[in-house]
């Protein structure tokens, strides 16, 4: 192993993370559960930060930070809507949205040029307000009641999000696809 590898075996890592996550999830150990997440947030944080100070960015960095992050996320939905902690919809929303990210990536990598990921803004904000979803019912469960008003209004937020990137990215890379397409 170098030391270029380690992002990578960083971002391994946090996939691995998931699984514990979801036990304590599911477990109802919201405490532990926090901790883990944060530990998953604090590495995702230091596999970046790690990759882009010292040059070790790799094409394979690239496709594993972010399934990572997707790995961590929809274990965590499925957990608390099996749960009952936040709604169905809202956990098969960000599962589609992501199969159809996913595939869509696939089919533009193999059938039509070399994908270069590139998240847009929306889909930033969307995955913030992903986490922030998924902390604030935690904390909710584990630590502290907060307002129900705090959690239903998360719950639209990311909804609205989820919709609204999936849609951009939908429109972009059929864009992309269709311009490259012309140009050949």
């Amino acid at each position: 192993m170098k030391r270029e590898d380690i992002p990578n075996l960083i971002s391994i890592l946090r996939i691995f993370l998931s699984i514990p996550v979801v036990w304590m999830l599911l477990e109802q150990r919201f405490d532990i559960a926090l901790m883990l997440f944060a530990i998953a947030g604090v590495s995702d944080g230091l596999d970046g930060f790690l990759a882009k100070h010292y040059g070790w960015q790799s094409r394979l960095g690239g496709l594993l930070d972010p399934l990572a992050d997707k790995v961590l996320l929809v274990s965590s939905y499925l957990s608390l809507a099996v749960l009952g902690l936040i709604p169905v919809w809202l956990m098969v929303l960000v599962i589609l949205r992501d199969l159809v990210i996913v595939t869509g990536a696939l089919i533009y990598n193999f059938q039509i040029r070399e994908l270069e990921a590139e998240p847009s803004l929306i889909s930033k904000f969307n995955t913030l307000a992903q986490i922030l979803l998924v902390l604030v019912v935690v904390v909710d469960q584990g630590m502290v009641a907060l307002p129900v008003g705090m959690i239903v209004g998360m719950v639209w937020l990311v909804g609205f999000t989820t919709v609204a990137s999936g849609v951009n990215y939908v429109w972009v890379w059929s864009r992309r696809a269709a311009d490259y397409g012309s140009h050949e």
